[in-house]
């Protein structure tokens, strides 16, 4: 409107010149008036501004030199690990074992029953990529089937120290690389079968002397780091919500020999690791708590092989039993799945999509189906 005003005055003051004349005293005021409305046109002319919403770029990670993020935790670490294979160390977690040392080193723990009997007494199996920055590791007990198909399932290389007869057929599968006992002894004075740990140069001569690579071999689910991750880690950190998501301060598990909790801490965002009544120290790296940002819980079903309590978790089921993902005090249900001995456990949100899960560790745990109903979330 103000532009086809100022048109129109334009147009009335020439048709006004035209009609008066060109004497000196006019041509002096009309050449004001042009003057005045030629600034005013100008101003006229001038586009209006519009906001506009900015679509702001995507910017490219920054990578730090020599560093990439680890496919176990998405963390950076040093570039020269790309490739190597981990390890899944299998820690006593009777009460005599304790303290625990290097379990804070771990990027992945599995808490899994042992046995059915003694209450249902579990074994921790901890994956390690970094597992060159090893002092002590331990103490190291003897394995089940359940952790040779999870160890598996990372390509990692299970070092453990014997373990039923029932494990042989699992040892002998292609996919399966083990170390079983040799490694040193730490006179702690505790009984022998609580001596042993992996210390410093163990897994370099253990490496060393056996046909297995440190490096990823084929039987790696991705063949290529870059094109495979165990876990899909979200971009940005996760905070769940929607239909049945539900708070998640305390974990209390089905496990009644060690009443294994984990427990939220809100001043470092993850769940700290309880049993026998008291948080988790790490005796190997400054009584340091050990804690996790993730936690995956798996309903599994399972299968008792003798009187003595020996058992296998039927962890090859590909359908979609129940679990919950938790993080940042709040646990979503989820399903879950593992298709094959050596293929990766897959997690499922309501919709059957894979779900992503947050930057840091992660514990597993396999509970009983026979104890689901007994497991508290609160």
């Amino acid at each position: 409107m103000k532009r086809k005003s100022v048109l129109l005055l334009t147009s009335v003051v020439l048709a006004a010149m035209l009609l008066g004349g060109c004497g000196k005293e006019d041509e002096s005021a009309n050449a004001s008036i042009l003057d005045d409305i030629e600034e005013e046109t100008v101003e006229a002319e001038e586009p209006e501004v519009v906001e506009e919403t900015e679509t702001e770029a995507e910017e490219e990670e920054e990578i730090p030199e020599g560093m990439y993020r680890s496919e176990l935790t998405n963390e950076w670490i040093d570039e020269s690990l790309k490739n190597q294979r981990p390890i899944a160390a299998m820690v006593d977690n009777e009460k005599t074992a304790l303290p625990h040392f290097g379990l804070s080193d771990a990027d992945v723990v599995y808490e899994v029953m042992n046995s059915t009997k003694n209450g249902r007494i579990t074994r921790l199996m901890a994956v390690v990529k970094d597992w060159g920055k090893i002092e002590q590791l331990g103490s190291i007990r003897s394995t089940r089937p359940t952790n040779i198909l999870l160890a598996a399932e990372w390509n990692a290389v299970l070092c453990h120290d014997g373990g039923p007869f029932y494990i042989d057929p699992y040892l002998a599968n292609d996919y399966s690389a083990h170390f079983s006992g040799g490694f040193d002894r730490v006179n702690n004075g505790k009984a022998r079968e609580f001596t042993e740990y992996i210390c410093t140069g163990n897994l370099d001569s253990k490496f060393g002397s056996s046909n297995y690579s440190t490096e990823y071999d084929k039987f790696y689910a991705g063949k290529d780091v870059e094109d495979y991750q165990h876990f899909n880690f979200s971009d940005d950190e996760l905070t769940l919500e929607g239909d049945g998501v539900i708070d998640a301060t305390e974990i209390s598990l089905p496990f009644s020999h060690n009443q294994s909790t984990l427990k939220y801490n809100a001043d470092t965002q993850t769940y700290d690791y309880y049993e026998y009544g008291s948080v988790h120290v790490d005796a190997g790296n400054d009584n340091k708590v050990l804690t996790f940002k993730n936690v995956l819980i798996q309903n599994c079903t399972f299968h008792q092989y003798d009187e003595n309590g020996y058992m296998i978790y039927n962890c090859i089921d590909a359908s979609n039993r129940d679990g919950y993902y938790v993080t940042n005090g709040k646990a979503m249900p989820i399903t879950w799945a593992k298709t094959g001995d050596a293929e990766p456990t897959r997690y499922f949100d309501k919709d059957g999509n894979e779900i992503t899960i947050n930057t840091g560790k992660t514990y597993i745990t396999l509970v009983p189906d026979d104890g689901w109903k007994d497991m508290s979330i609160k």
